[in-house]
């Protein structure tokens, strides 16, 4: 067996442990939290006939380990369990809600990216000048601040005050149910409808909370970078270019950066990861109704299925985007077998 198809098979079973180790995780939340999710799904008012009934139709009357085995082969089989806020199934609700924080944080991270990268290169090859200072600032000033206290800004200038920015909200009302549900995205399904206005209005309404997302991860990809490049143009190889008196631009962009891009891959998959999981106090804040909101208002109501599954799916996302970034590393990178 060669050594890169046991390092495959390495990762897969670590994988495997890792989510089963979430699951033992998630399922234990919904037992140690205080709260009743019988109550939560009849009411505190109920007779105890009835709190008895549901607590047996809930399996919640047998022994923990059972109710772990049923929770292992529901989650195997895409069972959730409903949330008994909406009623609905939460793989239903999750499928509703998840494509907003989806483009949310997709358009977050193509800007931190875009951004971040060449500032952290531009920093890194200006080390210790005024430049590098200022970019380290607008960094540390973008990792520092809380996200809740910028969105609140955004929306108390652009909004109240300048009113040159869209309200809360991912819609206006006049657009709101007109768009059909193709991707769930709404500026896809949009054009998808070729409805330019509609498009625009979506466009728009990202623009605050994408832009805080952006700046926040931008911050760390701009660190990350910086770091990365230092290391990078202190090699020997680097040192050699330079020696031959190749231009700058190319030897760093041709020589120092291909490394490091080899471990941005790692940094930028982590940080969507986290994207998709932090957006919670920005789709909040921006009454943006993605998995945040939806996993927020569950909390608040004891309604512990759709915590636990949410729980659970930005968990395995965070698993398997650590494995693709794995894999493309050990892909792009020849030094790693």
């Amino acid at each position: 067996m060669s050594k890169r198809l046991k390092g495959f098979l390495s990762t897969c079973i670590s994988v495997c442990l890792t989510l089963f180790g979430l699951s033992v995780v998630t399922f234990f939340i919904g037992r140690v939290m205080p709260t009743d999710p019988v109550l939560a799904a009849v009411g505190d008012n109920a007779p105890q006939a009835v709190v008895e009934r549901v607590r047996h139709e809930m399996g919640l009357d047998q022994p923990l380990w059972l109710q772990f085995f049923h929770y292992l082969s529901q989650v195997f089989h895409g069972d959730l369990g409903r949330s008994a806020l909406t009623s609905n199934l939460v793989t239903t609700d999750i499928a509703r809600f998840f494509p907003a924080t989806l483009e949310l944080a997709t358009a977050a991270i193509i800007i931190a990216a875009i951004v971040g990268i060449p500032l952290g290169v531009w920093a890194a090859t200006r080390q210790g000048s005024w430049i590098d200072q200022t970019i380290r600032v607008v960094c540390l000033a973008g990792h520092s601040l809380p996200v809740f206290v910028l969105a609140l800004l955004s929306l108390l200038i652009f909004y109240s005050a300048l009113g040159i920015a869209p309200g809360p909200g991912r819609q206006d009302i006049i657009y709101q149910d007109m768009i059909p549900q193709v991707t769930g995205l709404l500026t896809v399904d949009s054009l998808l409808a070729g409805d330019m206005g509609a498009f625009w209005d979506a466009l728009a309404h990202m623009v605050q909370p994408v832009l805080i997302l952006a700046y926040f991860s931008m911050a760390y990809i701009t660190r990350m970078t910086r770091t990365f490049m230092l290391n990078a143009l202190g090699g020997e190889y680097v040192i050699t270019a330079r020696a031959k008196g190749l231009p700058a631009r190319r030897v760093i962009w041709k020589h120092a950066f291909p490394t490091v891009g080899v471990q941005l891959i790692t940094v930028l998959a982590l940080t969507y990861a986290g994207l998709l999981e932090g957006a919670v106090v920005t789709e909040n804040v921006f009454s943006w109704p993605g998995l945040g909101q939806y996993l927020t208002v569950s909390l608040m109501n004891a309604d512990m299925n759709p915590v636990i599954g949410s729980t659970l799916l930005i968990g395995a996302i965070y698993v398997l985007l650590n494995l693709l970034a794995d894999l493309l590393y050990r892909l792009l990178d020849p030094r790693v077998k």
